[in-house]
C-alpha cells in the first residue's frame, strides 16, 4: 500500500515541488494527508519538531532561509534524508552523502526513479524501524543509528554504518569483498577505490574494537572478505 499512495501522491504534486518535502510516518493518512510540504528551513524545522515522526524527508540544497546541507546535519540520526535538487556538481553530491543523506536526486529527474527510490527508502525504514542488536559489549540500534560500546555512543559515518550492519545482521557468516563492496556502494561501486573496504573496516575496528590489531569482533577471513564474530 505504502508505493501506491506515494505514486499517486508524487504524480499529483510534482508541478508544484516545494523545497522541502517531508512524508509522514502515519501511512494509515489519505493521499492528500501523507506529506507535509514546507517551503524554507524554519518552516521544515517546526514540521519536524510539532508534526512528526516523519518516515522521510525530502529536500533541496538551496532553501530560503538556509542550506539543505545544515538542515540534514541538524536532523540526522531522527529521520532519514534524501536530495531533490539543482546542484549536480560532483562535490555536492559528494558532500551531502557523507554528511550523511540516504539518497541524492539531481533535477530534472524521473518520477518513476523518485518514486522507486523513495519506496525503497520506505522499505528499509520500516524494516529497521525497531531493530535492535545486542552483540558482545555492544548494543548496536540500527533504526535509530545509535551505536553504542559499553554504553558510549560511537559515531559512525553513512559508510561505516552501513559495512557494520551487513556484518552484524550476518554475524558468523563470511562476506566476500565483492558482495560488501556490491552492497555498502550500491550507487557505482564498479567506481569505488581498490583499497576503499580496507579503509572502512579499519575505522570500524579503530572505533569498535579494543585493540584494532587483534580484532575479537570484525575478523578477516583470509581470501575471502570479512564476518563478524558471534560472542
Amino acid at each position: 500500500m505504502v508505493s501506491r499512495r506515494f505514486a499517486c501522491l508524487f504524480l499529483a504534486v510534482s508541478m508544484t515541488l516545494s523545497s522541502i518535502w517531508i512524508v509522514s510516518a502515519d501511512q494509515s493518512h489519505q493521499i492528500q494527508d501523507a506529506a507535509e510540504a514546507a517551503a524554507s528551513y524554519s518552516a521544515a524545522v517546526q514540521a519536524l519538531e510539532e508534526a512528526g515522526p516523519f518516515a522521510l524527508l525530502i529536500l533541496d540544497v538551496n532553501l530560503p532561509d538556509g542550506s539543505g546541507l545544515s538542515l540534514l546535519e541538524e536532523v540526522k540520526g531522527r529521520v532519514p534524508v534524501i536530495f531533490l535538487t539543482a546542484n549536480d556538481l560532483e562535490t555536492d553530491i559528494v558532500a551531502g552523502l557523507e554528511l550523511g543523506a540516504e539518497d541524492y536526486i539531481t533535477k530534472p529527474f524521473s518520477l518513476a526513479v523518485l518514486r522507486a527510490r523513495v519506496n525503497a527508502q520506505l522499505r528499509r525504514g520500516k524494516g529497521a524501524g525497531n531493530e535492535v542488536v545486542e552483540t558482545g559489549e555492544f548494543v548496536f540500534d540500527f533504526g535509530r543509528m545509535e551505536y553504542r560500546k559499553k554504553g558510549k555512543l560511537v559515531e559512525l559515518s553513512k559508510t561505516e554504518q552501513r559495512l557494520l550492519r551487513l556484518l552484524v545482521q550476518n554475524r558468523g557468516t563470511t562476506l566476500s569483498r565483492g558482495d560488501l563492496v556490491d552492497r555498502v556502494w550500491t550507487d557505482g561501486a564498479e567506481y569505488v577505490e581498490e583499497n576503499a573496504l580496507s579503509v572502512t573496516v579499519k575505522r570500524l575496528r579503530d572505533k569498535l574494537e579494543e585493540v584494532p590489531s587483534k580484532p575479537r569482533y570484525l575478523k578477516t577471513v583470509y581470501g575471502i572478505g570479512y564476518t563478524w564474530a558471534v560472542k
